[in-house]
C-alpha cells in the first residue's frame, strides 16, 4: 500500500473541504476523533462481530470494506492534523485474537490519540486500524483502492452539498 500517496490525496481532499466550508483556521480535531469513533462503530455494525444474540450474517463484503475506509479517511485526516504524515508506516502489527477484541483496541487507541498527540500514540492507531483490515481478510491492494474509489465519492458529495 502506498500510505504517501494515501496522504496526499486525504490532504488535498481535507484542504477542499475546508475551504468549500471555511474552516480553514477551525479546530477539527476533536470533531475527526469522535468521527473516526462513529465510523468504527458503523464498521462493526456491518461486521456483527459483538452480536452474539443474533444469527443475522455480516454485511457483504464490500459495504465492510466501505466502511472499513471511511475509517482509513478519517485516521490519515487525524495526522495530517498534527503533521505526523512523514512519520507514520504501516507495520505487520500483530492482531488481537477476535474482531472484537481488535475494535476494543482501536477505541482504547484513539481515546490514548486523543489526550496525547504524540507520533507513537497515533502509530498505534494506525497500525491497529490496518491490524483489523487484515483480520477483516482487505489486502493492503483492496484498501488501497477502495480508498481511491472513496475519495472520488467523497468530492462529488461535497460538490453535491452533502
Amino acid at each position: 500500500m502506498n500510505l504517501s500517496k494515501l496522504f496526499h490525496m486525504q490532504k488535498a481532499l481535507d484542504e477542499y473541504i475546508e475551504a468549500e466550508h471555511d474552516l480553514q483556521n477551525v479546530d477539527l480535531f476533536d470533531k475527526k476523533i469522535l468521527a473516526l469513533l462513529v465510523e468504527l462503530g458503523e464498521l462493526a455494525n456491518e461486521t456483527r462481530c459483538f452480536k452474539f444474540w443474533s444469527l443475522k450474517k455480516p454485511s457483504e463484503r464490500t459495504v465492510i470494506l466501505e466502511e472499513f475506509v471511511d475509517g482509513v479517511h478519517f485516521i490519515l485526516s487525524l495526522g495530517l492534523t498534527l503533521s505526523l504524515e512523514t512519520e507514520a508506516s504501516v507495520t505487520e502489527e500483530e492482531p488481537a485474537d477476535s474482531i472484537t477484541e481488535q475494535f476494543l483496541r482501536i477505541h482504547e487507541a484513539a481515546h490514548l490519540f486523543k489526550q496525547d498527540k504524540s507520533a507513537e500514540t497515533y502509530d498505534r492507531l494506525l497500525n491497529g486500524y490496518f491490524a483489523l483490515g487484515r483480520l477483516l481478510s482487505f489486502s493492503a491492494e483492496e484498501v488501497e483502492k477502495a480508498y481511491v474509489a472513496k475519495n472520488e465519492v467523497n468530492y462529488e458529495r461535497q460538490k453535491q452539498g452533502y
